[in-house]
């Protein structure tokens, strides 16, 4: 089963920003070809949708709690999924994880979990106040 790569995790002051990246961790599994979706999840929470972006790359998609200061991208050159964290509160400290559709090129389009068959082992992101 492919899985997923995340980086760029770490330590910030509230305020500052990061960029994590997902790449997949077998170079038989094209991740071109999916939707993938960032999740997060703090200790004692459920996991949250945080943002997806179809294969395509032509429709980025952020939660409405964080879209203005959150955002998707990819690099189809550098098989490379991207999530751009600016303006980082110590609410957003969580364990972030990004994941690829269980079915390539349209796949479901959808904010849950479930969608999502190829996981990463998460990058940790802690904001201090």
């Amino acid at each position: 089963q492919a899985q997923l790569v995340e980086s760029g995790g770490g330590l910030v002051q509230a305020g500052g920003s990061l960029r994590l990246s997902c790449v997949a961790s077998e170079r038989t599994f094209d991740i071109n070809l999916y939707t993938v979706g960032w999740f997060r999840q703090a200790p004692g929470k459920e996991r949250e949708f945080v943002a997806r972006i179809n294969w395509s790359g032509t429709s980025p998609y952020v939660a409405d709690s964080m879209k203005v200061r959150f955002t998707i991208s990819r690099d189809s050159a550098k098989n490379t999924v991207f999530l751009q964290m600016n303006g980082l509160q110590p609410e957003d400290t969580a364990r972030y994880y990004c994941a690829a559709d269980s079915l390539p090129y349209l796949g479901h389009w959808s904010p849950l979990p479930s969608a999502y068959d190829y996981w990463g082992q998460g990058t940790q992101v802690t904001v201090s106040s």
